[in-house]
């Protein structure tokens, strides 16, 4: 069984890079008009899929055309080990495979409460707790095994955590019994810091940055219900401080660390090139993968 270590250096350098899901050009981003006009700042394409929808015909032009991808899974319960079915391990290996995904991505919450219904979706963060830990460094082993992609958990959003971890120890010991790379989603780290009401650095110099081979950014917004304040996930193009303090502390100690996703796939184009340049600007991408994106 290959180590982190050996999978991480066979992974592919990816640049910066947008987030879409299904027919989201219809009402959002066009990731492929996005890199047609702007080649110099998107390099890659980060594909939210589940079995019901599939792939759409955006991300098959953008897979047609050779640019690169990444297949972030909206359908699986990683705490939950009984969810791996056989139909979605099949199923999901043949999407990504059809995309050509440099790796598997998700959220390791809930996204959704007793069987799969078409239709029925929801994101809850897992327990955190040490027997989650265990379930869900399994069920990552199991992914890597059967579908022979490399599978990254990301720290989801939420209003309210249960159980007595800090998610950034949650994910580290994931990350050492599955052996596994982390996807560390800043803005979602923003939000768990401030229902803890910690500081955006918190427990980040005890957590591995080795193993981050993905980060994500996004916008969000403050709000209050009875007195109880805390941060919604909005996707707005502007990220908040706590975010970029986070990401800007974690780019030069990640040292296998190979793309960052924008997540704003619901604005204006025009709306988000600040925030793409200037991800850039702090994440240059190789010069290959600035030639490739510029020629095609």
């Amino acid at each position: 069984m290959n180590t982190f270590a050996q999978k991480a250096t066979r992974l592919p350098q990816l640049g910066v890079g947008l987030s879409g899901e299904f027919n989201i050009a219809a009402k959002g981003m066009d990731v492929n008009w996005l890199q047609e006009h702007y080649p110099a700042l998107v390099h890659f394409y980060e594909y939210g899929g589940d079995l019901e929808r599939g792939l759409d015909a955006g991300v098959r032009r953008w897979a047609a055309n050779g640019l690169p991808t990444t297949y972030h899974f909206l359908d699986i319960n990683l705490e939950e080990r009984a969810d791996l079915d056989a139909h979605w391990m099949r199923q999901t290996k043949a999407l990504a495979t059809e995309i050509n995904a440099a790796w598997l991505c998700g959220d390791a919450g809930r996204w959704h409460f007793g069987l799969r219904e078409r239709g029925h979706g929801m994101l809850m963060p897992p327990i955190l707790c040490p027997e989650s830990v265990r379930e869900t460094a399994e069920s990552i082993r199991q992914i890597e095994a059967e579908t022979g992609f490399a599978c990254l958990p990301e720290n989801p959003p939420a209003v309210i955590y249960l159980g007595e971890m800090h998610i950034l120890d949650y994910f580290a010991q994931v990350a050492e019994q599955a052996d596994c790379g982390l996807l560390l989603d800043c803005a979602h780290l923003a939000i768990f810091q401030h229902t803890r009401n910690l500081p955006p650095l918190a427990e980040l110099d005890n957590f591995p940055l080795e193993r981050v081979i993905e980060m994500h950014i996004a916008g969000g917004a403050f709000a209050e219900v009875d007195g109880y304040s805390y941060i919604e996930d909005d996707h707005s193009p502007e990220p908040l401080p706590a975010t970029w303090e986070i990401l800007e502390y974690v780019i030069p100690r990640a040292k296998n660390l190979k793309a960052i996703v924008f997540e704003c796939e619901h604005n204006t184009p025009e709306s988000c090139l600040d925030v793409f340049t200037r991800l850039n600007e702090l994440f240059p991408a190789p010069v290959a993968v600035r030639e490739g994106a510029a020629a095609r």
